[in-house]
């Protein structure tokens, strides 16, 4: 049986939320795409409000991928913040198998996943045309749900993830929990004491 960790992305393997930082950088470097603000503003409000759910502006936040050219974009990202990643995760610091689990964009976590060697990717898919879901956000139950539809047979030695909220159905697949902190620190703990 193939022994896997698995590990969120976003302030965990890098400390900050890749999604939203990529749209501050497409900004920078695409200023045109500020024709694009008023949809996203129009989106924002009814989900802070929690009138509307998460996959509503997420749809909305990622429209401006149709107006620029996406993989240089993508590429150029990663160029500047690669070097943010966690130093325990680099490839020659994981033991096994390694599989991503993120609600973050397939068009932009694909690049970095493939320059650190991770071997399994799962994430929210998006249109590349137009940036809207595909299918579910991968965030809560979905990210098992998910990791089921690729693994039938796997035995997860540990799960890491900044999130204790969002995580615990992902937490509950891993031998071991980790805990990641804002400044990257990992710390254990056990899911039968925090959870049950």
């Amino acid at each position: 049986m193939k022994e896997i960790d698995i590990y969120d992305f976003d302030k965990t393997v890098i400390p900050f939320d890749s999604g939203s930082k990529f749209w501050l950088y497409c900004f920078l470097h695409n200023p045109w795409i500020i024709v694009c603000l008023p949809l996203q503003a129009a989106a924002a409000i009814p989900y802070l409000l929690k009138i509307k759910k998460l996959t509503y502006a997420k749809n909305r936040l990622f429209c401006f991928i149709r107006l620029i050219n996406l993989e240089k974009n993508v590429k150029g990202f990663w160029d500047k913040y690669e070097s943010k990643v966690f130093d325990w995760f680099m490839p020659e610091n994981r033991k096994r198998y390694t599989v991503v689990i993120s609600a973050s964009p397939d068009f932009l976590l694909e690049e970095i996943c493939s320059r650190l060697r991770v071997d399994k990717l799962i994430c929210t898919r998006h249109n590349r045309r137009n940036g809207t879901i595909i299918g579910v956000n991968c965030k809560g139950e979905e990210k098992v749900k998910r990791f089921y539809e690729v693994f039938d047979a796997a035995h997860v030695i540990a799960v890491s993830s900044d999130s204790l909220k969002s995580d615990k159905p992902i937490f509950s697949l891993g031998d071991r929990c980790f805990h990641v902190q804002k400044n990257g620190e990992r710390i254990e703990f056990d899911y039968n004491e925090k959870y049950i």
